[in-house]
């Protein structure tokens, strides 16, 4: 049985970290398991990803920022996360849908309903079976991805952490909204060692793994 699992939450609150946590430990209850990110996944998802994280695109407006999500987002469902969901794979995939109404909804200020439209059109109607909502505090959190960012080689991939700490609260506050709105969100407080958090994260998924959401 497979199951779509996405993780969500601001920069540097440890999602990436966590997934691979995760993984392991699916993998040794004996599921065959598929790690994944948005932007990116694929190789079209990921020339995406360059321009969509790029520092130096500057001028790119929220509308194209909003289209390229998509785009990638279309093209990494068809080509990664459906074929596995109906192989019996069970997808762990950093970031999904519930980042563009976080980020481009909440944080930029687009017209939600136009977000949940293009969602829509871009998932196909596939949504998660659970969504892990790592809540980290924003200030902390920008300063571990910049770090991060800085030790990776590599493009650089830090257009978003550069933005403005108000931007950041925007998205926290965004996600927990969106954490109220729906039953599939479990917030998981983010702070504390890996493995207090991964163990935070497993006491939420557990229950669905017992359950057998997805058929």
């Amino acid at each position: 049985m497979s199951l779509f699992i996405t993780f969500e939450g601001i920069e540097g609150s440890g999602k990436s970290t966590q997934i691979a946590l995760l993984a392991e430990r699916l993998r040794a209850r004996e599921r065959t398991v598929l790690t994944t990110r948005e932007p990116g996944g694929c190789t079209i998802a990921d020339a995406v990803r360059t321009i969509l994280l790029d520092a130096r695109n500057t001028a790119m407006v929220p509308r194209a920022e909003l289209l390229l999500y998509a785009a990638a987002r279309a093209q990494h469902i068809e080509e990664v996360i459906r074929p596995a969901l109906d192989s019996g794979t069970t997808v762990l995939c950093d970031r999904f849908a519930d980042a563009t109404l976080a980020y481009q909804g909440f944080g930029r200020g687009l017209d939600m309903k136009v977000i949940e439209e293009l969602n829509g059109l871009a998932t196909g109607g596939l949504a998660p079976d659970l969504t892990l909502l790592l809540d980290f505090p924003p200030e902390e959190g920008v300063q571990r991805a910049l770090r991060r960012n800085d030790s990776r080689s590599g493009p650089n991939e830090d257009r978003f952490e550069l933005e403005s700490i108000a931007f950041h609260r925007r998205i926290r506050e965004g996600y927990l909204e969106l954490a109220r709105r729906e039953d599939r969100f479990r917030v998981v407080d983010a702070r504390g060692s890996i493995d207090e958090v991964a163990g935070r994260i497993a006491r939420a998924v557990d229950p669905v793994l017992a359950a057998g959401v997805r058929q």
